[in-house]
């Protein structure tokens, strides 16, 4: 069985470099166009799945909407697979992040993974959260399914799957609208 992750659409947070975290930002146009020709994509590449599962946050279930109204298939939003909480650092860009929070930012940046953004998330608090939800949706399915979801948490899972560290994520960054194909193996 596969996973496909997506990433949701384009937001204006997201052009404009701001942190958006738990934050409920809309997908901009540019955004449900791009969700509009990752659905052609999947259609025209004979993508095989049977569900669709989202984040909760409206720019991820819009992309899953627009996708499930292109293909047929039904989606179902999940709280487990929300972008990380980043706290008081939502709506700022991380040059502002490393300007007000300094020494925040600091002991964050070199043990990302297990520290806590202020009145956030860990990393690891994040990945234990969207794991206990993927492994629900193994369970409850046979055939391949869509995820979509946010940037940290494909960067987290892919870390976590390959043991990269942490601070080695954005090798693994993905672009608005894109796709990331997973066995379930993998999680096993």
């Amino acid at each position: 069985m596969k996973l496909f992750f997506i990433r949701h659409g384009q937001t204006d947070w997201n052009l404009k470099g701001k942190i958006q975290g738990s934050s409920d930002i809309e997908l901009n146009e540019i955004g449900v166009k791009q969700a509009e020709e990752l659905s052609k994509k999947l259609l025209a590449e004979n993508y095989s799945f049977s569900k669709i599962y989202s984040s909760s946050l409206k720019r991820a279930a819009k992309t899953a909407e627009v996708l499930s109204e292109n293909t047929n298939i039904e989606y179902v939003t999940l709280d487990g697979i929300k972008e990380m909480n980043f706290g008081l650092w939502e709506g700022l860009s991380w040059s502002e992040v490393k300007d007000k929070y300094p020494s925040e930012y600091e002991e964050w940046f070199i043990k990302r993974r297990y520290t806590k953004t202020p009145k956030g998330e860990s990393y690891q608090d994040m990945l234990e959260r969207v794991l206990m939800a993927i492994y629900n949706i193994i369970n409850e399915n046979s055939e391949n399914v869509v995820i979509v979801t946010h940037s940290a948490v494909i960067m987290s899972i892919q870390c976590y799957l390959t043991s990269t560290s942490f601070d080695q994520m954005t090798k693994f960054k993905t672009d608005n609208g894109s796709v990331v194909e997973i066995d379930t193996d993998l999680f096993r």
